[in-house]
């Protein structure tokens, strides 16, 4: 391995077409505390990058910003090529995911378990309603709660929501889909979560209401009750290429015929993407890994015909980027209550992973869809919503 001052040349120069400086003036510049920083990021990549900022030796006043610049430059990818065992790791572990599979039903469960079942830190972050999805941000003067009503909103009227249909959420959540769709449409609903937490949540969220939120894979939903549209907003992350057309099938055999099916998903620019950053995989959505646009077509094709896609962007940028934001506000002002339970790595860990992501979709890195799936295609068409 390099000296000290070799590893931190070679830091600088990939970061030199970034704008981002050592130990600089400018908000998106690293501060070092440890001078062994830039051997962890030479010798684990992006996973010593992250490991070495929860353990407090650098720190960045936009951390938003400066993963926006890396992204946009492709440094990860420069860091790869620097050194081969990184990218050696990368390609195991992508040949690992087509031998095994890393999202099958049992393993499924841990990020339930390690993501999801946290608790608190949920209420203090979320909207009111408690939606961990992007939220829908038609008008800069929208707030975080008006952001997540109007997605929720959009969705039941890209399906056609009308009193007295059956509705099925995959992936659930708390419920928050269910309950709106409920009391502003007046429709029965079922949820499948893996997270024990959000089950017993969002079953509270929807007491008195026609919805039932269940414990359960969604592969087994075996069709025992056909539903008029069904949903999956913010899951689809967890599934999988090889489940990609498990998936599909099960939404095919759950969906009366003219029903109507809409996939709300973060997304790859890469179908050849080695997946999921080491770092976020490791430590916030094990097994994780997003699909591209070509294997969401490859998986629906000759079940589904696709009516609608809607990137969530516009010309004041990405949704999910003001969403995270938002996020990272609202749990940067509860921190003074959830400290004690959570401390103070933690915070690091989370503080790391909300502005990495909003860096992530502001550098158009990741992307944000809705698709809108049926059976056969509308024959009297299908309008777009916006």
């Amino acid at each position: 391995m390099y000296s000290h001052d070799r590893c931190r040349q070679v830091c600088e120069e990939l970061l030199e077409p970034t704008g981002i400086t050592i130990n600089g003036s400018k908000e998106y510049d690293i501060k070092v505390h440890n001078p062994n920083v830039f051997k962890k990021i030479l010798s684990k990549g992006s996973l010593g990058f992250g490991e070495s900022y929860m353990d407090g030796e650098w720190d960045c006043d936009s951390l938003d910003e400066l993963f926006a610049r890396i992204l946009s430059n492709d440094v990860r990818t420069k860091l790869k090529k620097l050194k081969p065992s990184h990218l050696l790791t990368a390609i195991l572990s992508r040949g690992m995911s087509v031998v095994t599979n890393p999202q099958s039903v049992s393993k499924s469960r841990q990020v339930g378990e390690q993501h999801y079942d946290l608790g608190s830190v949920y209420k203090s972050m979320l909207d009111k309603r408690m939606v961990y999805s992007c939220g829908y941000w038609k008008s800069d003067e929208f707030d975080l709660n008006k952001a997540q009503e109007s997605k929720l909103e959009l969705t039941c009227e890209k399906v056609r929501l009308k009193p007295g249909m059956k509705v099925l959420d995959i992936g659930c959540g708390w419920g928050s889909f269910l309950k709106y769709a409920a009391e502003k449409y007046g429709i029965e609903g079922v949820g499948v979560s893996i997270s024990k937490n959000q089950v017993e949540f969002g079953n509270q969220s929807c007491h008195g209401l026609p919805i039932k939120i269940k414990l359960q894979d969604y592969r087994y939903l075996n069709g025992e009750e056909e539903f008029d549209a069904i949903v999956s907003l913010g899951m689809f992350e967890h599934v999988g290429p090889k489940n990609y057309k498990t998936f599909m099938k099960v939404v095919d055999r759950n969906l009366k015929h003219g029903g109507l099916f809409l996939l709300h998903t973060i997304g790859s620019n890469n179908t050849k993407s080695l997946g999921m950053d080491p770092w976020i995989n490791k430590y916030i959505f094990p097994g994780g890994k997003l699909p591209s646009q070509a294997q969401i077509a490859s998986s629906a094709e000759g079940i589904f015909v696709n009516e609608d896609w809607h990137s969530l962007t516009d010309e004041s940028g990405s949704y999910y980027d003001k969403t995270l934001m938002a996020w990272h506000n609202n749990f940067k002002n509860s921190w003074s209550e959830l400290q004690e339970q959570y401390g103070e790595r933690f915070k690091r860990m989370w503080d790391y992973y909300l502005l990495s992501c909003a860096g992530s979709f502001r550098s158009r890195n990741t992307q944000t869809w809705q698709a809108v799936f049926s059976r056969k295609g509308e024959v009297s068409g299908y309008k777009s919503i916006r």
